[in-house]
């Protein structure tokens, strides 16, 4: 198939945690931390969407693997998924491109072997490292997160005990700081913790807050800096209703949700107020990330409807008034035009998508494997074609060099209709058949156009000669006489004993000749039977004209009816002898076989007279044959 590629779709959907992080209240008097209103379970750690580069090339993709694979960071799921996918797309097209020119250069589909891609081992290798170093990746992180879990499980354990020493609280302040600015540095931990953990954070920090018997100024500035540090993050939020990119917008949200969480809380009577400033903020940027994913949608939708129409178009095609290669390459072409057009169509919804593209490619791939099979059997045809021309060929050349003008003429012309009768053969080889086929009949027919140019002028010679005859038996039909009778006999006989005349003019000539005698006859009133004879031995010499087989034919048809008349004669003289002569009946019916009897005599008379000129005919065309070889 002109090359299609099997997509698959990833939605870049990011999951957005939709609570809101409530800021825990503090009561300033006796410096208490109230408990947190909400939990926010924090977001999982994703990668932007890479900015991928446009590939049109599987070197390109190569590169790019290559590239990633060097860099040894595991690079990003979603671009390693496009680069499989781009690979062996621009694979698969570069294989189908190459099996259409060996089809094209006239081989056959099944016979088609491709060609090992020096761009696929290097690719895989590439792509089985990335693998590895992803696998790698994963379980440092793993690893990683279960050390942060330790670490931060180490950090409440202090926190715990600053909360359980009320007399050391004051003095234990600034080791309290850092003890949160150690968690805030350490990183993400397993998934099923994050919840608990924050949780056991949350209730020691608000229990030392609680315990904490710092003055008010102190605590006034802790709030104060907290609330400088969350405008900054909501100022961040609403910036990000600007951001083009939503899904990058929708990311960084889940960080800033992520800061907001490890900042302190700030004086009771702001808390609500920043809070909702930060929540309409993030409320924006979530209905942007969501009216583009219903967009997105309906596009897919969309583009389902307009794949499906392709489809149809597909199997609509009909292949049963398919009978010659243009017919063949005009589907061909609309085929291909269908198949550029759904490229151009973005992906259908992920459920659908691979279904679709398996309908699409299955209705291609029935359209090319029937023209296949087409071309198969014309192959074979062309085979079979190229091997009866062959054997033609062979004969011709073996008769180029023959000197039996007229057999080998014969021959020659009887090889070149049935060469008109064989239909075509690879085109590859049929100038040179040709070229020697011709070769060959050109040669002999040169041969004997000039080893055959005396016998023309002979030819002229006799065409003068007869043009004379019937000159002088036009001006006998002017002046009829008895001695008329011996004229015309005797220019019978020396228009008898003339050769042939070129074969345009024989039948011209004859038809003069003809019409001629038939005027004389009619007016000289010559016998029946003389008149017929006359009228055989004038047929005669046009069908010694036309070769020595027709005439042993007739000779042969002449003496099957002579014996057949002749038994006849036999029958009707013994039953001759059985009528009676005294009987009436038998004297009428004696009458009329005689009669019969007579006239058979005269037939068998006739045809011997045939028989004898067929025959001298016949001697006349074999001295010709002698002198023409």
């Amino acid at each position: 198939m002109d090359s299609l590629e099997k997509t698959t779709q990833k939605e870049d959907e990011v999951e957005v945690v939709a609570t809101e992080t409530l800021e825990t209240p503090e009561t300033v008097e006796n410096h208490e931390v109230q408990e947190p209103t909400a939990e926010e379970t924090p977001a999982a750690d994703e990668k932007a969407e890479p900015q991928i580069p446009l590939m049109k090339t599987k070197e390109e993709v190569l590169a790019r693997a290559q590239e990633i694979a060097a860099q040894a960071d595991g690079g990003n799921k979603q671009e390693l998924e496009l680069l499989k996918q781009l690979y062996y797309k621009y694979h698969k097209a570069d294989m189908l491109a190459a099996m259409q020119a060996f089809i094209d250069a006239g081989g056959a589909a099944e016979d088609y072997q491709p060609e090992p891609d020096p761009t696929e081992e290097p690719f895989k290798e590439a792509m089985q490292q990335i693998r590895q170093c992803r696998a790698k990746l994963m379980a440092e992180q793993e690893k990683q997160r279960a050390d942060n879990l330790e670490r931060k499980q180490a950090v409440i354990e202090k926190i715990k005990l600053l909360a359980t020493t009320p007399e050391e609280a004051g003095k234990s302040y600034d080791t309290f700081k850092e003890l949160q600015a150690e968690w805030r540095e350490i990183g993400p931990v397993p998934a099923e913790h994050v919840s608990e953990i924050w949780k056991n954070y949350q209730l020691y920090v608000e229990q030392f807050y609680d315990m904490l018997k710092l003055n008010i100024q102190f605590r006034e500035y802790d709030f104060r800096k907290n609330l400088e540090a969350k405008t900054l993050l909501c100022e961040q939020a609403e910036k990000l209703a600007e951001e083009q990119d939503v899904v990058a917008a929708i990311n960084r949200l889940q960080a800033l949700h992520q800061d907001w969480k490890e900042i302190g809380p700030v004086a009771k009577e702001l808390r609500e107020e920043i809070w909702n400033r930060f929540k309409e903020a993030s409320t924006v940027v979530r209905k942007r990330h969501q009216e583009f994913f219903e967009a997105r949608k309906a596009q897919e939708e969309e583009n389902l409807q307009k794949k499906s129409e392709l489809c149809e178009q597909v199997e609509a095609i009909s292949i049963d008034g398919l009978k010659t290669f243009a017919d063949w390459d005009a589907k061909t072409k609309e085929i291909i035009d269908l198949q550029a057009t759904w490229k151009t169509i973005g992906f259908a919804p992920q459920k659908m998508n691979t279904q679709i593209f398996e309908r699409f490619r299955a209705a291609c791939d029935k359209f090319f494997a029937e023209k296949a099979s087409y071309f198969k059997s014309v192959k074979e045809e062309l085979n079979e074609n190229l091997q009866k021309k062959k054997e033609l060929v062979e004969k011709a050349e073996a008769l180029k060099d023959s000197t039996e003008w007229k057999k080998t003429s014969d021959a020659l012309i009887d090889l070149q209709k049935q060469w008109k009768a064989i239909g075509a053969v690879p085109r590859k080889v049929s100038e040179d058949l040709w070229k020697r086929f011709v070769g060959a009949c050109d040669h002999f027919f040169e041969a004997k156009s000039a080893a055959t140019a005396e016998e023309r002028g002979e030819q002229q010679e006799n065409l003068q000669k007869k043009q004379e005859i019937i000159e002088q038996l036009k001006a006998l039909v002017e002046n009829v006489a008895e001695a008329s009778a011996q004229k015309v006999r005797e220019l019978q006989a020396a228009w008898n004993e003339i050769g042939f005349v070129p074969i345009r003019e024989k039948d011209k000539l004859y038809k003069q000749y003809h019409e001629v005698l038939d005027e004389i006859y009619k007016k000289l009133n010559l016998s029946q039977a003389e008149r017929r004879l006359n009228s055989f031995k004038t047929t005669l010499k046009v069908s010694a004209e036309a070769g020595a087989n027709t005439l042993s034919r007739e000779r042969d048809r002449l003496m099957r009816a002579y014996d057949i008349m002749k038994s006849e004669l036999q029958t009707y003289e013994n039953n001759i002898g059985f009528l009676s002569a005294s009987s009436k009946k038998g004297n009428s019916l004696l009458q009329e076989i005689q009669k019969k009897v007579d006239k058979l005599k005269d037939e068998l008379g006739l045809l011997k007279e045939k028989i004898r000129a067929v025959e001298t005919e016949m001697r006349n065309q074999q001295n010709q044959d002698k002198k023409a070889e």
